[in-house]
């Protein structure tokens, strides 16, 4: 794992600091991630000002030079995040192979040495080591490495970093193995663990084995909290994201020579449906399914109305739909107070076109850990599969924006004063969109899943939730995307649907 970027592979020297040498190091870090941790894509307190954090946790995790420190830091905001730090001797520099945007800071040992502090998931020796504890599967300090009974670990394999994701990091261990290090840490049960070990009993489900995990030993008073996920890598040839956008811009590119019906995706958006179907249905058997009470369709729609409330507070935009959206919520409350049976098992919780993986057996669904950021019990409550599906729309919606702007050269915040031809590509792209949720929703329902466009009111609240969430993520993390949900919104807040 070499060149422009990336760290040179240097042999691992078994003498180092020791545990001792690098408690100063901790109070180093505390000092450099205020203004580190901000430009973290994971980094969820953007909105925040951090000004202090403070360490919960620091094992050395490999021994050596350079060394791995798996740490926990608390932020002033009150939110828990893990950093594997690699402790390197020597000021930063590029002769240490360390990638700029990598390198924390300088710290030093007791004694006065220099050391570079750098965030470890570009490191491949590091991480190859670090898969050792798994394979072993014993304590360490304050940490605990589990394995799945039966589950084969085999030592040895090259890491390699994977690109792409926001809310977690992952790493590759070959073709064999991919370790999904979480970013924000929260105590409790893994939702992501029970999932996968559900879909594993069940058999035959488009999603990817667990294998091992890390954890916090768990202390008097305090539940342990899981650090890392080891599980199977699933070979494949893109994600449902880079796939369809790569579609929809070839369809709206198109539009300049032929009138030709939208739809490369079709095919896949079905077969992605499907696989949907298939995973809500060993959900369903796995972890059950029962009809939603009155009282919790309340609970529900106070939940999505004060989702709102705060979206509202930074984001001026929404303001002129919010009494549209607070009248879509109140009429799922109505579905159920009718007494319409209303169906609630365990769901993704987070399901868009980047969480699926199109491998040669057909679409894999991955990273069930639900919405980053929410308490557990908030991500295991049983939940109207629609919200799933209503997730996905959404996404092929944000695919055919995103080809567009591609198209344009421009970002959605300056597409309105485009043309007649400009206008003509966006009538493609919301075609492309449209065509591609059809297959989608065919696909779904041939798959045994309830046809969601039968439940127009689930999906247009569901839908309308997910626009405001986006509306709120672009706020913070790309104020130039805002357009694309706040389009979303208006159309949702006067009865609007997107499967039309």
């Amino acid at each position: 794992m070499t060149g422009p970027g990336r760290p040179v592979a240097t042999p691992r020297r078994p003498d180092g600091p020791t545990a001792e040498d690098l408690a100063p190091t901790v109070d180093e870090l505390c000092r450099l991630l205020p203004a580190w941790l901000p430009g973290r894509r994971w980094y969820a307190g953007k909105s925040h000002r951090l000004s202090e954090v403070r360490p919960l946790l620091a094992e050395v995790v490999v021994p050596g030079t350079p060394a791995l420190l798996q740490t926990v830091f608390r932020t002033d905001d009150g939110a828990c995040y893990q950093l594997l730090v690699g402790v390197a001797p020597g000021p930063a520099g590029p002769g240490t192979g360390v990638p700029a945007d990598a390198v924390i800071g300088t710290g030093r040992t007791p004694n006065g040495r220099s050391l570079t502090l750098y965030e470890a998931s570009c490191d491949p020796e590091l991480l190859s080591a670090l898969l050792e504890r798994f394979v072993a599967a014993e304590p360490c300090g304050a940490l605990e490495f589990h394995r799945v009974p039966g589950a084969v670990i085999p030592a040895g394999q090259r890491a390699r970093a994977l690109t792409g994701e926001q809310s977690n990091t992952s790493v590759a261990f070959g073709d064999r193995m991919m370790l999904k290090v979480l970013r924000r840490i929260m105590p409790g049960a893994n939702t992501e663990l029970e999932t996968l070990a559900a879909l594993e009993r069940a058999g035959g489900v488009p999603s990817a084995a667990p294998l091992a995990w890390a954890q916090t030993v768990a202390r008097r008073g305090a539940e342990p909290a899981t650090l890392c996920i080891l599980q199977e890598f699933v070979a494949s040839r893109g994600d449902g994201w880079s796939i369809a956008t790569a579609q929809a811009e070839a369809c709206i590119r198109g539009a300049r020579e032929s009138v030709a019906p939208p739809g490369d995706f079709a095919d896949d958006a079905m077969l992605l449906g499907r696989a949907t179907a298939r995973v809500h249905r060993a959900l369903a058997e796995q972890l059950g399914a029962r009809t939603m009470s009155l009282p919790e369709a309340a609970e529900l729609t106070d939940t999505l109305v004060a989702r709102l409330d705060e979206a509202l507070v930074e984001v001026p935009g929404l303001a002129p739909c919010a009494r549209g959206l607070r009248a879509a919520y109140q009429d799922l409350r109505e579905v159920v107070r009718r007494g319409d049976p209303l169906p609630v098992q365990r769901v993704h919780g987070d399901l868009h076109l980047g969480q699926a993986l199109r491998a040669a057996r057909g679409w894999v669904l991955i990273d069930f850990e639900g919405e980053p950021g929410h308490p557990f019990e908030e991500r295991r409550r049983p939940r109207p599969a629609v919200r799933d599906v209503a997730s996905m729309l959404r996404s092929f919606d944000y695919a055919a924006h995103h080809a567009l702007g591609e198209v344009l050269g421009v970002p959605p915040g300056e597409r309105t004063s485009r043309d007649i031809h400009g206008t003509r590509l966006a009538r493609r792209a919301s075609a492309w969109a449209v065509h591609s949720r059809r297959a989608f929703c065919a696909g779904y329902t041939a798959a045994g899943g309830q046809d969601p466009r039968t439940s127009p009111v689930l999906l247009r609240a569901f839908e309308a939730d997910k626009a405001v969430y986006e509306a709120l993520y672009e706020a913070r993390n790309r104020p130039e995307w805002l357009p694309i949900p706040l389009a979303a919104v208006r159309r949702l807040a006067h009865g609007g649907r997107f499967t039309d």
